[in-house]
């Protein structure tokens, strides 16, 4: 294995309205336990999970219950080509529904992002393969929050979402 090292920054793309979760595991079965979480937490969720196998195979594996967002999984999969990462694109649900699932998945190691935002993966490469060394998640920061926003973020919370009572 050679000792250099080049870093690179891949935007994931994905359709608007959806969120993803980036995370990394480290067994051939997360795809089948990813998508069991997925299926389970909410009948109306639409997803795609793609997996990057780093041994055996190193194969791409997928799974879902959209082909479209199994298909954007993929592509974003096939961009970033790092060692037991995984993507799930959702639709029709939020992270915050399933991320304790997932985070509770055997296999899972750690996550990296789960968000609506704009992502960009930063990647590592050596002789050896590929690999997240972090993720930029949104924009840059504009300020403090005023008196009027908490305002604004309390109603959001309660009154639109109903995350909160």
């Amino acid at each position: 294995m050679d000792n250099e090292m080049k870093l690179e920054i891949v935007p994931l793309s994905f359709p608007e309205g959806c969120n993803v979760i980036l995370g990394q595991s480290h067994f051939i079965k997360t795809v089948e336990d990813l998508y069991e979480i997925m299926v389970t937490s909410s009948p109306s969720l639409d997803f795609g999970i793609a997996f990057c196998e780093a041994s055996g195979d190193c194969l791409i594996r997928w799974d879902g219950n959209s082909e479209e967002l199994v298909d954007h999984a993929i592509r974003n999969a096939e961009m970033l080509g790092a060692g037991h990462s995984f993507i799930v694109v959702m639709r029709k649900g939020f992270p915050i529904n399933v991320l304790n699932g997932i985070k509770n998945c055997q296999e899972v190691c750690r996550i990296f992002a789960a968000t609506a935002n704009p992502l960009q993966v930063i990647i590592a490469e050596t002789g050896q393969g590929r690999g997240i060394v972090g993720v930029i998640d949104g924009f840059h920061l504009k300020g403090i929050e005023t008196e009027e926003e908490i305002k604004a973020r309390r109603s959001l919370l309660r009154d639109i979402i109903g995350y909160k009572r």
